[in-house]
């Protein structure tokens, strides 16, 4: 997606991801280049974080407001912003988005706030199967967040404890309230936080790597990827090979939905 804001009358569509966290949103213009992007955290009412990503991407593109051509919502929350063109699901869109990203077979991986998604991918775009992690937040942000409030400190900081750490900790619970428990047992043994964060990590690993056979090339997706490179690095380290994370890793459903919305006005506009 090449950076660019589009000239004065291009046509502008956009993918809104109403997540279980955040809201992303993606404009492309009429060449499918990219014109804008934005994210809001949820909160509590969802039409008003969309509303602000919207008007925030919109302002990055040049755009006095927020008028597009097309809109494709998707995400757990798609159905509050009425006002889109289509819903789509999060699989369509986010098997979508990472095709364009990564034009070859792969499987894709997206770690996002509530649930984790493996999709297969074929070299030409289409979705194979897919896995769908929806039983409890074990493996996502969620699981993340909680584990930062257990330890007194702030998720940003996962990234650099982790890498300081001088041992490897397994993490056994992947359920969010009994890891919370084996938290504190380690820390009653004194164990050090940067090996606990470590071994938070590992658990989300190993919890992704046991729902499905992760083949070829894998490719990461989400907030929890874009924002934890040493989670990046930990997949490679068990999979013994490269992982690709895209450029705007946490906004690959959004690009999705913004594909199929310029894909369904150059259909209409043949």
């Amino acid at each position: 997606m090449p950076e660019h804001r589009p000239p004065g009358g291009s046509r502008i569509f956009a993918g809104l991801d109403i997540g279980s966290s955040a809201v992303k949103v993606v404009l492309l213009d009429g060449d499918g280049s990219f014109a804008g992007h934005a994210v809001r955290v949820l909160g509590s009412d969802l039409r008003h974080a969309a509303a602000a990503a919207l008007d925030d991407a919109a302002g990055e593109a040049g755009l006095k407001r927020p008028s597009f051509d097309g809109l494709v919502a998707t995400g757990f929350g798609r159905s509050a912003w009425t006002e889109a063109s289509a819903a789509k699901t999060e699989i369509s869109c986010h098997a979508k988005g990472s095709y364009h990203d990564v034009r070859r077979p792969h499987t894709l991986i997206d770690i996002g706030g509530q649930d984790c998604k493996i999709i297969r991918i074929d070299g030409q775009g289409r979705r194979m199967g897919f896995r769908m992690n929806r039983k409890c937040a074990a493996g996502t942000g969620a699981f993340l967040e909680e584990a930062a409030l257990r330890l007194r400190v702030g998720l940003e900081t996962f990234d650099d404890l982790a890498r300081s750490s001088t041992r490897d900790v397994e993490i056994g619970s992947y359920c969010t309230v009994f890891a919370a428990a084996e938290i504190l047992h380690l820390i009653r043994r004194g164990v050090e936080m940067p090996d606990i964060v470590k071994g938070l990590f590992g658990s989300i690993v190993q919890r992704t790597m046991e729902m499905d056979l992760l083949e070829g090339d894998v490719v990461l997706t989400g907030g929890v990827a874009a924002h934890h490179p040493f989670l990046i690095r930990m997949f490679e380290t068990r999979l013994g090979r490269p992982v690709i994370v895209p450029p705007r890793a946490q906004f690959t459903g959004a690009l999705g939905a913004a594909i199929f919305a310029l894909e369904a006005w150059s259909g209409r506009h043949a």
